[in-house]
């Protein structure tokens, strides 16, 4: 097997490795003023980060952007039995997008946009989970 061969048999074993791509969930920071405050960036399909850890009953401020370009991109997080009713686009520009969780457990959030005849930014993985925990 030459060397580049190796070095892509390398890499393909790299990326199936267990948590390969995976950033480490953020948990978000308590303040002073009792908020906890996470940023989150969106992009080319992707949120970072994706997966984002808070405090049921505890106001949350995400300060959402999203990476430059025209492709425009959303921040949904729904659960009724949490309380959380989050619909907002997101721009360059950071934008505070402000909820307290009411109860804990787990709920995704994601981009609901989508072109016409192509599969949606959620489909092509921009998602992430909210974990709410005591």
């Amino acid at each position: 097997m030459n060397g580049r061969w190796q070095g892509v048999l390398a890499l393909l074993v790299l990326l199936a490795a267990p948590g390969a791509g995976w950033a480490e969930p953020v948990l978000a920071r308590l303040d002073a003023d009792g908020v906890q405050r996470v940023e989150v960036v969106g992009g080319n399909y992707f949120f970072r980060p994706d997966h984002i850890i808070v405090r049921v009953g505890v106001p949350v401020e995400l300060i959402a952007s999203k990476e430059p370009g025209l492709t425009p991109h959303s921040l949904v997080i729904w659960s009724p039995r949490m309380g959380l009713d989050v619909d907002e686009m997101m721009g360059r520009e950071a934008r505070v997008i402000r909820f307290t969780p009411m109860a804990t457990g787990q709920t995704s959030f994601y981009c609901q946009e989508k072109l016409a005849f192509f599969p949606s930014h959620q489909e092509r993985g921009m998602a992430g989970v909210l974990e709410v925990m005591e």
